[in-house]
Order: structure tokens, then C-alpha cells, then sequence
């Protein structure tokens, strides 16, 4: 066997593999270091190692040069008629870009790409998929450390709740996400910029970005610090009642109604006794509001009344 790729991380290598396998080119992947635990390597130290046989390594060494040249050239997708300050998002990530188009390309929507005549702009969904991975694995590793009391099935609550596509959607909100995209004319016309899926697709598509660009070091800070008060969330006795959030969801998922919106109305009390005052819209109309030691208690009281009013219609 020849060796014919070299990464400290699991999942480029995995990327690598499934290229060449997809090709008829068999690849077994090698490392010095055990994965028992986890796929990632946070500190980088382990290599992993792609070998194929003898015989294919020249063709498998030419299919990875001809996918990194098509990678590199669909990473030029800025756009001429393009103003918006990338800074201020990477102010708001708290990271600045060594190469900013792998950004530019995690905040292009399909549809913008589908518009450019050119066939050179990328879009972000392939983003999406890696920053799934990577934000699967931190939060996996986050619970690990910070609820080693936890069995397995707590923590896969925990996380199930976390990377949701409504938690998703919410930090994309909270970060500013929607102002960045660059979407084409029918999205833009239809409020893309505050669609719940497509804001949760794009936070998972900057997580991707982060990673390529700054390690596996970057999207941890990131992920680590934007979801800090969830974790808080989770260790209060709220977050173990029934689930009134999901419960919601799956009631207006089923009737074909958008997904439910949160708003916190009010704050009130100390810093150290915070009251909230959160409510949940329906297509736009009140359907309950509660009060609550944490948003995350406010709201699933709120969810609670929504589910008593929308069942009883």
C-alpha cells in the first residue's frame, strides 16, 4: 500500500476516502492514534493516513489535484454587485478570516448561485453538510465534559435539543446572519433573509468555514461561547420537564404551518434573579406568552399554552 494523503483531521480524510472510493479506487485510512472516543483530533497531533495500492496511487494521487483545483477555483464567489462588510460578521464571530471567500461562500444561498451565469459561484450547501459534522462533534465533546454525570440518553437529549434547527435559526438571528446572505432575486423577494431553515442551514455552513479556516480550535471557541447559556439552561430542572417545544413544533409541522416563532417581550429583576417574559407566534399571531426564571423556562411555558390553544381549535 502507498500513502498518497495526509490530515490531522477525521473528517477530511473520510472526505478523501469516499472521493477515491467513489472513483473504484479502494482506500484504508491509518493513524498512530486510537479514535475510540471521538473522530476529531481537537489539538491536531493525529495524522491520518490514506494509502491505496501500488498500482492506483498515481491515479488516485491526480483524482485528489484535479478536486482541490475545482475547490479552489469555486472559492472565488464574490460578487460584483456585492456591498456587504464581511468585517462586521467576523466582529460578530469573533474571528478574523485568513481567506474570507471560504466565509463569502458559507453565506451564499443556491439561489444566488444558480443566478450567475458564470457556473463559478459555489454555494454553501456542501458547507452545511461539514459544519453539521463538526458542530455534532464539539457539542458531543462539550456534553462530555461538562455532564459526565449524564448517561447516554440524557446527553443525546441534551444535544438533539442544541443543534435543532430552531436553536440553529435563533443564533443565526442573534449574530446577524440574515443581513449577510447573498440570495438571489426571488429568494430575496420571498424573506429568505429571515426563513427559519435557511438561517439555520447558513449558521451551520459559518461553523464549516470556521473550521477550514482556522482548525478545529476556531469552531470549538465559537460553538463554546454561543451556546454557553443553553448549557446553563440545561442545568436547571426546567429543561427535564416535558418538552413543549417539540411538542408545538411537531403540532404545527403536521397542519403545514411555519415553525413557531420566540420573542423575549421583557426583561425584569436583579441580574442575579432575571425574569423573562417570552411569547410564541403561530403565522405571525400571539398563541402564548409566559414568564420565567430563563428563557428557556419562559419559553416552553409559552409552548405549553400554544399547544393547549392550537389542540382545542
Amino acid at each position: 500500500m502507498t500513502v498518497v494523503f495526509r490530515t490531522h483531521s477525521d473528517i477530511e480524510a473520510t472526505i478523501v476516502r469516499g472521493l477515491l472510493e467513489s472513483h473504484g479506487i479502494y482506500a484504508a485510512a491509518s493513524s498512530d492514534l486510537t479514535h475510540a472516543l471521538f473522530p476529531l483530533s481537537i489539538d491536531g497531533l493525529g495524522e491520518v493516513r490514506i494509502a491505496v495500492t501500488s498500482s492506483e496511487a498515481d491515479a488516485a494521487r491526480s483524482i485528489i489535484r484535479e478536486q482541490r483545483a475545482r475547490q479552489q477555483a469555486s472559492e472565488v464567489v464574490r460578487f460584483v454587485d456585492d456591498t456587504r462588510d464581511l468585517s462586521a460578521l467576523e466582529a460578530r464571530l469573533d474571528y478574523r478570516f485568513r481567506e474570507p471567500a471560504v466565509l463569502d461562500r458559507a453565506l451564499t444561498h443556491r439561489s444566488r448561485a444558480n443566478e450567475d451565469v458564470s457556473g463559478g459561484v459555489a454555494d454553501n450547501e456542501s458547507l452545511e453538510f461539514l459544519g453539521d459534522a463538526v458542530l455534532g462533534f464539539v457539542m458531543a465533546d462539550l456534553l462530555f465534559r461538562e455532564f459526565p454525570q449524564f448517561d447516554e440518553g440524557q446527553k443525546s437529549k441534551i444535544k438533539a435539543s442544541l443543534v435543532s434547527t430552531d436553536t440553529l435559526a435563533r443564533l443565526g438571528r442573534r449574530i446577524g446572519l440574515g443581513e449577510f446572505l447573498a440570495l438571489g432575486r426571488g429568494e430575496e423577494k420571498t424573506g429568505g433573509r429571515a426563513k427559519h431553515a435557511l438561517l439555520a442551514d447558513c449558521c451551520e455552513a459559518v461553523i464549516a468555514a470556521l473550521y477550514l479556516d482556522g482548525g478545529m480550535e476556531a469552531a470549538h471557541a465559537f460553538i463554546a461561547r454561543e451556546f454557553a447559556a443553553d448549557f446553563e439552561d440545561v442545568r436547571s430542572p426546567e429543561f427535564w420537564a416535558r418538552d413543549y417545544k417539540s411538542a408545538l413544533q411537531e403540532l404545527v409541522q403536521a397542519r403545514e404551518y411555519p415553525l413557531p416563532e420566540y420573542s423575549v417581550a421583557a426583561e425584569s429583576g436583579p441580574d442575579h434573579r432575571k425574569v423573562f417574559h417570552v411569547e410564541v407566534r403561530v403565522r405571525g399571531e400571539l398563541m402564548g406568552s409566559a414568564r420565567g426564571p430563563s428563557k428557556k423556562a419562559a419559553e416552553q411555558e409559552a409552548a405549553h399554552k400554544a399547544v393547549d390553544r392550537l389542540s382545542a381549535e
